[in-house]
């Protein structure tokens, strides 16, 4: 009777349990996302954390995560910043634009006979959709009126949306690296109750494979986006650092830097220079040829020993199915997987007893 009644609780327990973590997880799933945010940071900057705690030993232990967190923060919201400021100073000069053009049409510019290929269609088609004011205004119908207005509510809603997933993330930075040892020691007891040994090697490699994947990225796509930002100047790309900075934030995506270099490429074209796009689209093929194949399958493969077509993978898969966030999380996954697989393949230690010979055995 005792082992019935104690098996009955146990079961309830557990059902108990796993109700109030699905409602646990159903009032914090919109936040579940700037969570996973802090975890990146976190472990993408422990080892600047530990550094300044070594450095400034005997501060308060608020100091140093309210440091970090705000450096955090200013290198996001900076670069935003000065973008924000850029595309201000730009948009009463596209308005006038638009408005003259849906009232006279927009004439074939001068450029389009100065391309090396491709001129007569670019001419015809602009004859046909943008020469005369009634077309031109069909084609920006999207970019006036109260089109424009229902348009940009949605994104004034989306940024609120991002500005409050930012900030609770910052929040949550703050305070995970404020608790961090007390945070780790819990999670290894947990781990190691739950999972054993294995689930410790699961984490140990998910943080390494994340660290590995934040150094191919982001400094690889930061080295890219300071490279092409001189080179942007040299060529006489209109706004060569915001163009420079948005190659950055591109060259972290696979295949994305060259949708950048190639719109730089139509802007020197635009004015005439088909040297300096030329220039801008070979040098940018080369660096990102060079990072794709060498550089980040170095740092990020021998972070973790991954082939670099499963990093891709990861990243692809992430990217499509969480956003940006899956840009870490993704490789993360992979790593771990592969990780499993491995030790699922390698050869099981063989028992003394088991390695005994028939004629062992007989004395």
């Amino acid at each position: 009777m005792n082992t019935g009644t104690e098996t009955a609780q146990r079961a309830a327990r557990l059902a108990l349990v796993g109700a109030l973590l699905l409602v646990g997880l159903w009032v914090a799933h919109g936040f579940v996302p700037a969570l996973l945010w802090a975890v990146v940071l976190t472990i993408a900057v422990d080892p600047l954390h530990l550094k300044l705690r070594a450095w400034l030993h005997g501060t308060h232990p608020v100091v140093i995560p309210l440091i970090i967190t705000l450096l955090a923060a200013l290198i996001v919201l900076v670069p935003l910043a000065f973008g924000v400021t850029q595309a201000l100073r730009e948009a009463h000069d596209i308005v006038s634009w638009i408005g003259q053009a849906q009232a006279q049409g927009v004439p074939v510019p001068e450029w389009v006979a100065r391309l090396p290929f491709g001129a007569d269609a670019v001419r015809s088609w602009w004859q046909t959709h943008l020469a005369r004011p009634e077309d031109a205004a069909e084609q920006l119908r999207m970019l006036s009126g109260s089109e424009w207005l229902t348009h940009s509510r949605t994104i004034g809603a989306n940024v609120a949306h991002r500005a409050v997933v930012f900030g609770f993330t910052l929040l949550t930075l703050f305070f995970v690296l404020r608790d961090r040892d007390a945070l780790l020691a819990q999670g290894r007891r947990a781990v190691l109750k739950l999972f054993g040994l294995t689930g410790e090697r699961v984490g140990t490699q998910a943080i390494r494979s994340v660290r590995g994947t934040i150094d191919g990225l982001v400094l690889v796509g930061l080295a890219v986006g300071a490279i092409m930002a001189v080179i942007y100047l040299v060529a006489g790309v209109p706004h060569p650092l915001l163009l420079g900075g948005v190659t950055a934030i591109a060259a972290m995506i696979p295949f994305g830097a060259p949708v950048v270099f190639g719109l730089a490429a139509v802007l020197l074209l635009i004015q005439g220079s088909v040297v300096g796009a030329v220039v801008v689209v070979a040098v940018g093929a080369a660096i990102i040829f060079v990072a794709d194949h060498f550089i980040r399958p170095a740092m990020i493969g021998g972070a973790t020993q991954l082939p670099f077509i499963w990093v891709l993978i990861g990243i692809l898969g992430g990217v499509e199915t969480l956003g940006l966030l899956g840009l870490f999380i993704g490789p993360a996954v992979m790593a771990v997987l592969v990780m499993l697989w491995r030790e699922f393949l390698a050869p099981s230690p063989v028992s003394p007893a088991l390695e005994q010979t028939p004629e062992d055995t007989t004395h």
